[in-house]
């Protein structure tokens, strides 16, 4: 119930708020009509069934796996579409990377995601920052181009927020040990 409340208050508050780039909070929420599924709903989304969209450009240069243990860490590193059920049974590094198509600083880390390929060991989820308002709140998110560092259980270990210099680069910096 609290968490409801919060909910329509940031809504309330967040509708006042300037639209101006990708900086808003909550003030483009979908009244165009989407018809994308929500986070609990969606069991794969577009990238789900090969789990390889958009990391085309990583995948030649992760052919050479040299050991397979538990941790995930020889994995060829993807970037799919983000499902709970996706989260819970991928081995390694889990990150959530909240995108809105209208914005630019998110477009761009999406092609350096996809031009520069996810290090091996790494799964990038693409969240729908319009629609997946409570995934948003569960993290604090409160900006597109945020990236949440998740455990094998969906719990926030840090996050990090791209805006200023969009790239993968500083992603697996600030989140990659």
């Amino acid at each position: 119930m609290r968490i409801a409340l919060v909910g329509v208050l940031v809504l309330v508050f967040g509708t006042g708020l300037a639209v101006t780039g990708c900086s808003s909070d909550d003030s483009s929420t979908s009244d165009s009509g989407q018809t994308t599924a929500s986070s609990s709903e969606s069991a794969g989304g577009a990238y789900g069934a090969d789990r390889s969209a958009g990391g085309g450009a990583d995948t030649s240069a992760n052919e050479n796996k040299s050991d397979d243990n538990a941790s995930g860490a020889s994995q060829p590193g993807e970037y799919v579409e983000y499902s709970p059920e996706l989260v819970a049974s991928t081995p390694g590094e889990k990150l959530l990377f909240f995108h809105a198509d209208w914005c630019s600083q998110c477009q761009a880390l999406e092609d350096d995601i996809e031009t520069s390929g996810v290090p091996d060991g790494v799964t990038i989820f693409k969240v729908d920052y319009d629609s997946n308002q409570d995934l948003r709140q569960e993290y604090g998110v409160t900006i597109q181009t945020t990236v949440v560092k998740v455990d094998d259980n969906g719990e926030m270990i840090d996050s990090y927020v791209a805006y200023e210099d969009p790239t993968i680069d500083n992603v697996t910096s600030a989140l990659i040990q």
